[in-house]
């Protein structure tokens, strides 16, 4: 399954963690878009000093790992294409050009269903879409999440319940399942 990444759920380092860590599980593709990436780098810029570059090295290790992530949407789509917010069609043409079957996103309201399903693409948020995967493969999900709660102790250097972390990053359902699948 091919799955276009928006720059909104890159840009959080956990949800980010968690998404390209189950794709690296091979559960999903990745797709994103030059633009995308850029977005993720501005956004990161305006945490303050050193936060862009250390973004941009961040997307350059993404870009090294999936060479055959990144699709550059095509003129004629984009030309075409409507969106409520004319700045997210790029995502959209760039989901088209990459042949996704979802679009991950934060940003329903931008990217409405009936839009989505006349070019063949499912929208998705990202609790959901892990929450969904977790349900086919929980082993690989839960060693992504433990991974990703290590990396975040001892970053923080607190220490992460597993479901904390995950509602965090906006991704509380998934951290419920988590937490159940470590009670049993």
């Amino acid at each position: 399954m091919k799955v276009l990444l928006d720059a909104c759920v890159l840009y959080p380092t956990v949800m980010r963690e968690m998404l390209l860590g189950v794709a690296a599980e091979g559960l999903f593709e990745p797709l994103w878009s030059p633009r995308i990436l850029e977005e993720w780098a501005r956004a990161a810029a305006k945490l303050g000093p050193g936060q862009e570059t250390l973004a941009r090295g961040e997307i350059a290790a993404v870009e090294a790992r999936w060479p055959k992530a990144s699709v550059r949407p095509h003129a004629g789509d984009e030309a075409r294409l409507w969106l409520p917010d004319p700045a997210d069609v790029h995502v959209l043409a760039a989901a088209i050009a990459g042949s996704a079957d979802v679009l991950l996103t934060l940003n329903t309201g931008d990217f409405p269903r009936h839009t989505l399903a006349e070019e063949g693409l499912r929208r998705e948020v990202p609790d959901l879409f892990l929450r969904e995967i977790f349900g086919q493969a929980p082993a690989a999900v839960a060693r992504v999440a433990e991974a990703v709660r290590t990396e975040a102790e001892r970053l923080s250097g607190e220490h992460w319940p597993i479901r904390k972390l995950m509602k965090k990053a906006r991704l509380p359902r998934l951290g419920k399942a988590l937490e159940g699948r470590d009670a049993s």
